[in-house]
């Protein structure tokens, strides 16, 4: 196989570094796609750094990774930015195992490494069914899989049946993003609601509640008393910047609403009354740690993959939909707030409806990253061996 010659040139510094180090110390590599990567990865990465003592390899894109400053001495972290030096890093990576987030691998410009018998992780960032929201193939050409639950397991294995593919390593991890949220709340529980805060968290593509009625939904909130904090998809701000404007231009001016760019921060979601979304996979989150119910604004549903029914199975985030919220259509929008005034009247019901679905959904609550390091530590070792 010939490459072109770029591929060589104008290498990162952190590659280079990357490359000198021992076979050993980049044994196990984690990589990071972008910001949010790290919210998955964190747990796994400090169970077997801090709590085992083992030597990883952190590798990122993200500039500012705040692991690049990690004084963590278990951890040798690179920064190799997007560009060519990332696709080198990739096609030509020697390690034993290297974890992340990231799916499509070896189906686009991210390949599986041409040298060396590297063994792919993968870790899921959203606890949604993997044929309603990845492409076809997205997670084919890993070699063991995470799974957040049952469902992944079914739907991967009759991904497998379906498609006649080789059979991957599913293990039952959980979702180590909700246990640390889970734990972040313990250290909250005690602080009151806020009565009047409401989430609003849409998921992006052209059809989201913010594209669909956005402006209205933002509106008639306020004018009923509440306080709104938007939280728009990251790639909005991008792609829908004459609507970005025009929120900002009707509502910053008035102290009640919040326009938040970055993260939600954990407070803000640990006291606010209940959550507006469509179908963005924090709502799932929302309503397992929370334990309070997600309004849907039931718009049409983005679908990544066109081949989707070829899985017999329906989505998890359409089957527990109504299980965990209420689903609400754009043209009824007016009925939310006396909705939102009436969420107290069932909510032991509902808290205890919540925590039922939660354990059936998602595997070993609070013990993923030791899972998931039970194995990676075997698979390193006897790799290794």
């Amino acid at each position: 196989m010939k490459f072109p010659k770029f591929l060589f040139e104008n290498d990162s510094n952190d590659l280079k570094k990357f490359e000198k180090i021992s076979d050993m110390e980049r044994s196990i590599v984690f990589y990071a796609e972008n910001t949010s990567s790290l919210n998955h990865l964190q747990p796994l990465i400090t169970e077997l750094t801090e709590k085992r003592n083992m030597q990883i390899c952190y590798v990122t894109s993200v500039k500012n990774d705040p692991i690049l400053s990690s004084e963590n001495e278990k951890i040798l972290s690179f920064y190799i930015g997007t560009g060519m030096p990332r696709t080198k890093f990739f096609l030509f990576l020697k390690a034993k195992i290297l974890v992340m987030d990231m799916p499509d691998l070896n189906t686009f410009h991210i390949k599986r490494s041409i040298k060396y018998p590297v063994h792919y992780i993968y870790l899921f960032h959203s606890m949604f069914s993997i044929h309603s929201y990845l492409r076809k193939g997205a997670i084919d050409n890993y070699d063991t899989i995470f799974c957040v639950g049952p469902h992944h397991k079914k739907e991967i294995l009759e991904t497998e049946k379906v498609y006649e593919l080789k059979p991957k390593k599913l293990v039952e991890y959980g979702f180590g993003r909700l246990d640390t949220l889970l734990e972040n709340k313990k250290l909250l529980e005690k602080n009151p609601k806020h009565e009047k805060l409401i989430i609003i968290a849409p998921s992006y593509g052209e059809n989201n509640l913010l594209e669909k009625c956005g402006i209205k939904l933002i509106d008639m909130l306020l004018k009923s008393g509440f306080t709104v904090l938007l939280r728009p998809h990251h790639n909005t701000f991008r792609d829908s910047e004459e609507l970005i404007n025009s929120i900002r231009k009707n509502f910053e001016k008035n102290p009640d609403f919040i326009l938040e760019e970055g993260v939600i921060p954990f407070n803000s979601l640990n006291d606010s009354l209940c959550m507006i979304s469509d179908w963005s996979g924090i709502s799932l989150e929302y309503a397992f740690v929370f334990e309070c119910p997600v309004i849907f604004i039931d718009v049409p549903k983005k679908k990544l993959n066109p081949n989707s029914d070829d899985i017999s199975l329906e989505p998890i985030e359409i089957s527990i939909r109504e299980k965990i919220g209420h689903i609400i259509s754009p043209n009824t929008l007016s009925l939310i707030p006396n909705l939102i005034n009436n969420l107290s009247e069932n909510s032991q019901n509902f808290n205890e409806q919540i925590d039922q679905i939660r354990r059936k959904t998602v595997y070993h609550i609070g013990e993923s990253a030791r899972i998931g390091s039970d194995y990676i530590e075997e698979l390193n070792n006897k790799l290794n061996s």
